[in-house]
């Protein structure tokens, strides 16, 4: 068994059905030539992307890459998943797994002299 077992996740597996309905969906609205049922499946289709990416964010989906065994389980919840995953493209779109540094954030007192500060006269 490979040590990369991508798309066995809740996410994974609920997406995918969600987009096979859609899809079938799609197919039916060519196969009668109706647009509007076409444009429903479309829909449907994109639904499942932002399904599968909510059941990622609160942790039903796993990180890209080399996990361990215990992990494995399609049923293990990923608890890192608010801190967001490392090169996931997935946590970057909703802004996790960027650093920040309190420093950066909150100026230090002192951090510019007073001297340095230019003054103009108000008149």
């Amino acid at each position: 068994m490979s040590l990369y077992d991508e798309g066995h996740t809740i996410a994974g597996w609920t997406g995918v059905a969600i987009a096979t309905a859609g899809s079938a969906v799609v197919g039916l609205g060519v196969c009668t030539a109706s647009l509007s049922v076409a444009g429903a499946g479309l829909a449907v289709v994109a639904v499942s992307v932002l399904v599968t990416w909510a059941l990622h964010l609160s942790g039903w989906g796993k990180p890209p890459g080399v996990r361990p065994r215990e992990q494995w389980g399609m049923r293990v919840r990923d608890t890192r998943a608010r801190d967001g995953h490392p090169g996931c493209v997935g946590c970057r779109l909703a802004g996790r797994g960027r650093k920040r540094s309190a420093e950066a954030l909150v100026p230090t007192p002192g951090a510019i002299p007073a001297e340095s500060i230019p003054l103009s006269p108000i008149e």
